[in-house]
């Protein structure tokens, strides 16, 4: 059995769910797609093709086999995409719980179903349907429980509104020792510059004390200001609206000294290592098309 342990964003890493692009299907239809970024891409014709992103994938396998990682991935659906392993389910603590996904996905979580049956049945939670959640809104980080959301009345009207405030709720109940804290994104269907798909998409932990922040992705700026102040302004890496929309807060931490960052990330990458970081460079261009990266592809299941 896994015995699943969740704590933060940054503990030594030793069991991870990593997506696949095997078998991704044809390029989206523009009303098929989730996000501005991927019809962007549509429309320019510039959308990543299938063998790309299974290189830029498998790079990502050998970092994690590089530091004894273990690694599961989903069973493998005909013309389905199954890159985002974050967004159908995430761990806290020692429980998984199945995030309440846009119904066209749910195939996905059933392509993890060889890992769930590991999983003790009483660990694996299943939040009341009015509960949008997706794992790229939610971050654990040890008495902290962040969350980002979008409580605005239009919330339906934005196919890049993800989690709700009764989401949010059902996390305080579910876990009552934490501080379930929420931040209010900035939302866009058409702009993907001026769009926080997933609180991921703005901010991170990294590190003992250090973050990755991006101001405009932030509804409520005294939110932004908060988290500006409980890292401390020197241990901040704040980046440009291009480094948002590039991805550059989509990291991935397989411990508090090493992190899995894109090779582009020239900025990032200096100042990480600047700090003392390890950073495992890898290409992930053409995943990043469909406004996701290197958090958003895997789902963690046990750190130290």
């Amino acid at each position: 059995m896994l015995q699943l342990n969740i704590q933060n964003e940054t503990s030594r890493l030793r069991s991870v769910i990593l997506g696949t692009a095997k078998s991704i299907g044809p390029v989206p239809k523009v009303e098929d797609c989730y996000d501005p970024k991927s019809i962007q891409h549509v429309l320019a014709g510039t959308y990543p093709k299938e063998e790309d992103m299974i290189l830029e994938m498998d790079a990502v396998a050998k970092v994690f086999e590089k530091y004894n990682v273990e690694v599961f991935r989903p069973t493998i659906l005909q013309n389905y995409n199954q890159i985002f392993s974050r967004d159908i389910a995430f761990v806290i603590e020692n429980k998984l719980i199945k995030a309440n996904i846009l119904p066209d996905r749910e195939k996905e979580y059933l392509a993890i179903k060889h890992v769930l049956e590991q999983i003790d049945d009483e660990n694996i939670i299943q939040l009341p349907k009015e509960c949008h959640v997706e794992g790229g809104d939610v971050m654990p980080w040890n008495e902290y429980i962040f969350v980002g959301t979008y409580s605005g009345a239009d919330y339906a009207d934005y196919i890049t509104a993800r989690t709700n405030m009764d989401a949010v709720i059902a996390l305080q109940e579910l876990f009552p020792d934490k501080i379930v804290k929420p931040f209010e994104l900035r939302k866009s269907n058409n702009e993907p510059k001026d769009n926080a798909l997933h609180l991921d998409c703005c901010f991170q932990p990294i590190g003992k004390n250090k973050a990755i922040l991006h101001k405009n992705g932030f509804l409520i700026e005294r939110e932004y200001e908060w988290l500006l102040n409980y890292f401390g302004k020197e241990n901040v890496f704040e980046i440009t609206k291009d480094e948002m929309y590039n991805m550059n807060s989509n990291v991935f931490s397989i411990s508090e000294e090493v992190i899995i960052s894109e090779q582009n990330f020239t900025r990032l990458n200096t100042w990480l290592r600047d700090k003392g970081f390890t950073v495992e460079e890898v290409p992930y261009t053409e995943i990043a098309k469909q406004e996701g990266l290197l958090r958003c592809s895997t789902m963690p299941l046990i750190r130290d």
